[in-house]
């Protein structure tokens, strides 16, 4: 039987292990894909908001030659950090369900190359991200091939016709990239101005694109609908359509509300937020915590590595005093 098991190998959930370790508790780590794979799924070019001291865990050092760090840096760093500390992961392994025994014993049942492995623990920390729950715009058109809510690199799209919908950092990035490479953006965004929100260092070379009308910004757009070769969309009551070859729908992302609240912790259904104890990260369900941006619910921009990372020590503070 494992004393804890952590769900998510993302830098929140290592970070907790590590936590773990200092109390001389070994965790075992469950990854449906490998570590840090949110990261290993950021486009090829993303730059950190934080700069390097800000993303390290476990003490260990993120020494980089840049002021922010770029995704490649962050995954050798993390990578190392694991293999420094000797980090129990077992990756590729994807958790169906978890079932409570009793006061003392979960039992976790994953998946692993098509194969059901069965674990017990004592304490389970839920440390899954958000990253791969897209927010979707539940319109005609979104399963399209064409539509995608995730931008990894802009070459493809060379000269092809490309809307982006959304107007925070994630749409104004894709939209600079795809630009560069050569494709026609236009960009459909709901907002009546640009939004506050978007990295300072950025929005002038944004504003500066739109000015010269290398891209289309459209404001106060509705999109209603996605076809084959458009797409349409609503500004100020007055319909509009759009030649269309790719859709990048940068709508955000939110956490797995349906999966936490299959583990029977309790969500606060108008913010998403979990129910948790903020000095323990315990949830309603006794021994089962929270860690990371999941804590957050609906509102993604309030937690990253810099805090969630952070988490684990009160989570190992308090396992290791109920160990005692």
């Amino acid at each position: 039987m494992e004393h804890t098991i952590i769900i998510g190998a993302g830098p929140c959930g290592i970070a907790c292990a590590l936590a773990l370790q200092d109390k001389g508790i070994e965790p075992l780590i469950i990854e449906k894909g490998n570590i840090v794979n949110t990261i290993y799924h950021y486009p090829i070019h993303q730059t950190f908001f934080s700069s390097s001291d800000k993303l390290e865990i476990g003490d260990i050092p993120f020494i980089n030659e840049k002021a922010k760090p770029v995704r490649l840096d962050a995954l050798a760093y993390y990578r190392e950090v694991v293999n420094r500390r000797n980090v129990r992961i077992h990756s590729f392994e994807e958790m169906k369900h978890i079932n409570k025994i009793n006061e003392q014993c979960f039992q976790v049942v994953t998946d692993k190359s098509h194969e059901e492995v069965t674990y017990f623990a004592k304490h389970i920390i839920i440390a899954t991200g958000y990253y791969d729950q897209a927010q979707l715009l539940h319109i005609s058109g979104e399963t399209l091939p064409k539509v995608t809510h995730y931008f990894k690199e802009a070459h493809p799209y060379y000269k092809q016709n490309v809307v982006v919908i959304g107007g925070k950092n994630s749409a104004v990035d894709t939209t600079i990239e795809l630009q560069r490479a050569g494709a026609n953006v236009t960009v459909l965004y709901r907002g009546s101005n640009y939004s506050t929100s978007i990295k300072p260092w950025i929005l002038p070379a944004f504003e500066s694109l739109v000015r010269r009308k290398l891209i289309q910004m459209e404001f106060n757009a509705e999109v209603n609908e996605i076809t084959e070769d458009r797409v349409i969309y609503t500004v100020n009551g007055t319909k509009k359509n759009i030649k269309n070859d790719y859709v990048f729908a940068m709508t955000g992302y939110m956490p797995d509300i349906d999966l936490m609240s299959k583990l029977g912790i309790e969500i606060d259904l108008q913010t998403g937020r979990p129910k948790y104890n903020p000095e323990t990260y315990e949830t309603n369900v006794k021994n089962m915590y929270v860690a990371g941006v999941i804590i957050s619910g609906y509102n993604g921009n309030e937690t990253f590595i810099e805090n969630g990372r952070h988490h684990g020590e009160k989570i190992a503070s308090y396992i290791d005093s109920c160990t005692v």
